[in-house]
């Protein structure tokens, strides 16, 4: 049975677990408020750029030319992950990490460009190709971050090496609710589904040349919202996770104060029957 003293030192080093674990989560449920707002401001851009795109890709003809709609046969598989740079995040960072490795049909064919430390931390352990790895913009991205993300894949697609550019991201569906998807970013797919509405546009110069502009910037929307979706999904994934924590932990403090008063109240009563029985011996 644990002294009294051990179980005062548990119950005061749970306790300081809890204030760290609350204040973790009030932090996260501040920054969540935000982030959620920004990543549902840029959900209607980023959606009418993807349709502006494909409706002037679908009017370019077939003797437009691109790098970023060019075809490679015989390259390798490059897979974008975003991830959290710090822990205490739930399951956030592992279901994206195995999303992206449900992608890798061989190692030596598949190369990672990853954001976040840990998912960083994830592939290098396991011997997995990170040709380059970006930090400290997890919980707060920006556009720069995105449009340099984006820069360094064109640079590596353009080269011929890959054959196909995948991005794997968290999107946040509600403050209890994230899931990992995935997206093919190149080579650029112009002939989709029609959509059920079609909007005309009036551009000048020609299709081809307003293409070759809106391509990049295409590409540099769709990583920045990506970017905002693990966002939020990552704070609320915190939150959830810090909220659990402190329940945890006031429920092993009424425990562990249960445990103090049940050995208090045995050391109690050992020493009056140890007095009482004193007595009786010296009767």
């Amino acid at each position: 049975m644990a002294s009294l003293q051990d179980i005062r030192h548990r119950i005061k080093s749970v306790k300081s677990t809890k204030q760290i674990t609350s204040a973790m989560n009030m932090v996260a449920t501040s920054r969540l408020r935000h982030a959620k707002e920004a990543a549902a401001s840029n959900r209607p851009y980023a959606e009418k750029v993807m349709q502006v795109v494909k409706a002037i890709a679908a009017n370019a003809g077939v003797d437009f030319s691109h790098p970023l709609l060019k075809t490679y046969e015989n390259g390798k598989k490059l897979i974008i992950l975003i991830t959290a740079d710090k822990g205490l995040a739930g399951a956030y960072s592992s279901n994206a990490c195995k999303a992206a490795e449900a992608l890798v049909e061989s190692k030596a064919n598949t190369d990672f460009v990853i954001v976040g430390r840990k998912g960083i931390a994830h592939f290098k352990n396991r011997e997995y190709s990170i040709v380059n790895s970006f930090t400290g913009i997890s919980e707060r991205p920006n556009f720069e971050s995105a449009r340099e993300i984006a820069i360094d894949l064109m640079e590596r697609f353009d080269t011929g090496a890959y054959s196909q550019v995948v991005m794997v991201y968290t999107k946040f569906v509600s403050a209890i609710n994230c899931e990992p998807r995935t997206v093919e970013l190149l080579p650029f797919k112009a002939v989709e589904e029609a959509p059920e509405i079609h909007d005309e546009y009036i551009y000048e110069p020609d299709a081809g040349t307003v293409l070759g502009y809106l391509l990049p910037q295409y590409l540099y929307t769709t990583i920045y919202a990506a970017q905002l979706q693990s966002a939020a999904s990552e704070l609320s994934s915190r939150m959830n996770a810090m909220s659990n924590a402190t329940d945890n932990a006031e429920e092993l403090m009424s425990k562990l104060d249960l445990y103090y008063n049940k050995v208090r109240q045995a050391g109690i009563t050992n020493e009056i029957t140890e007095i009482v029985g004193g007595a009786e011996a010296l009767k």
